[in-house]
Formats: C-alpha cells, structure tokens, sequence
C-alpha cells in the first residue's frame, strides 16, 4: 500500500503535519482527541423534496463550528442526500456517503455535512495547486439566484474548501486564490465517519478581489439564493476518483457547477420571528 500525508489544521492552532499512516488504515480526528461521535438516525429528504430546492433554519444560538453539532438547529432541520454522480464513476456505500443540513442568522449561512469516507487524502503540497483532485467539500453560492456564467466572476461562488480548511476559488483574474475570510470550517473524525461544519460570509455579485472592504450581505428570512453542495473524493489516484454533488444535473456533462449557476437550486431562509 501506498503511504501518503495528509495535512490539517486545527481551528485554534497553526500548520500542523500529520505523520504518515498506511493508506485505508487512516483514523484521523480533527480537533480534541478523545471525544467520541455517531451520526443520528436523522431524516434524510428524498429527490422529490431536494428537486424543489433547500431550507435553512433559523437559528437562535449561533452553530459553534466544531463537528459536534450539539445545537438543536441540526436535530430540526432537514438533511438532504448528496449521491448524484457528476464526474468519475459511482463510489460504494463505504467508499463515500453524504448529507448535509444548513442554518443562519443574520449575519452567516451555516452548513453541517455528514460523511462516510473510508481514506482522506490531501496530497498536493501548494493549495493552489490542482485542489479538485483532493478530497475536497465544494459549496456553490449564488447570493441574489439569478444564475448563470460565473467563471472568471462573482456572480456566484465555487468554494473549495480543502481537508486543511483552506479555502479556493477562481478570481476574476482567472487565477485559483484564497478566499479564507468567507468560510470557516472545521471537521471530525473518527473511522469512517466525518462531520463538516462551516460558517458562511454571503457576498453579492458586486464582490470585488482588488477590494479590502467588500460588504457583506445581511440574511433575513424569506431570502433565496442558488446552493448546491459537493464533494471530491480521491482514494490515491492520480485524479479525483468521484465527483458526487447534491443536484441532479441534466445533460452528459454534468461538471458545470464551477462554471455556470443554472445548476444551482433554490435555497430558501426559513423560521425566526
């Protein structure tokens, strides 16, 4: 077997390397050792209910981004499946399973994700650097959902966020850059199992890369934007193996959401006062 390194990053600490394990042997927990997990028998919503779009639940306390989800807002809201192949062959139950749940309040869109996952690699050096083959949670975001091409601009969001919580998109310059300021995240694990948590700062399509001070957008119930969720999945090859996402996309290129969000279905803010 191949050996390979995977590195994290701990929500507290700096860079931090993970020695080497045995590839489909990796046990890796991601923050305080020690702390054991199970999924919960929750209600996972079928194609019907996922086709007509997401809800996000009000939250009256703010999710702490820790992989617990310890906040009633997860025990209520609806998780939906993410198992629609979009690139790559279609992965075994143990090779790779997903749901995920999402919040807010007035000031962040909060995302929780459950997955099965039976190796995590991360294994290019510069984040910059080919992140898609990379075990990776891609969020897409159109803030106002009015679709279309956003490649080279912010008329909508591709975020990758990698096994080490760094964060990339393309910029308007066509160019991969960081954008660790949107998204806070944080996961756990123990076996197979992972629980991703993110915080999410939503920004408009006036977005700017060469501005310090861009402005983002206030969530009020009622609002609707363009979400769609995903997940690269790579055991070691030289490409990501699986490209599974949470939309059901037509046509026989269905690798369009980096690129176009049409794809996108709508996400609707619900609950609060």
């Amino acid at each position: 077997m191949a050996v390979k390194k995977v590195r994290v990053t701990s929500i507290s600490s700096g860079w931090r390397q993970v020695k080497p394990f045995v590839l489909g042997c990796l046990l890796l927990v991601a923050g305080v050792a020690g702390h054991s997990f199970a999924f919960a028998e929750e209600k996972v919503a079928d194609h019907a209910i996922a086709a007509g779009g997401y809800q996000a639940l009000f939250s009256k306390e703010k999710p702490g981004i820790d992989g617990y989800l310890n906040e009633t807002v997860w025990q209520d809201a609806t998780w939906y499946p993410i198992d629609f192949l979009m690139l790559g062959k279609a992965p075994d139950s143990r090779d790779f399973q997903g749901s995920f749940a999402l919040a807010w309040d007035e000031n962040r869109l909060y995302l929780s994700a459950k997955i099965i996952d039976d190796v995590l690699l991360d294994k290019h050096a510069d984040p910059l650097v080919s992140y898609w083959d990379d075990d990776t949670l891609e969020i897409f975001i159109d803030e106002d959902f009015s679709g279309g091409d956003h490649q080279y601009n912010h008329n909508a969001f591709a975020y990758h966020v990698a096994l080490d919580n760094q964060v990339v998109d393309i910029g308007s310059n066509g160019k991969a850059q960081f954008y660790n300021d949107h998204i806070n995240s944080r996961w756990r694990r123990q076996g197979e199992h992972i629980i991703w948590e993110a915080e999410i700062t939503v920004y408009s399509d006036n977005y700017r890369d060469d501005k310090a001070d861009n402005p983002s957008v206030k969530l009020r119930k009622g609002k609707k934007m363009g979400f769609m969720l995903a997940y690269c999945d790579n055991d070691g090859s030289s490409e990501r193996e699986h490209f599974i996402g949470s939309q059901q996309i037509k046509g026989q290129d269905k690798n369009l959401g980096w690129i176009n969000a049409d794809v996108f279905a709508a996400l609707l803010l619900v609950g609060s006062d």
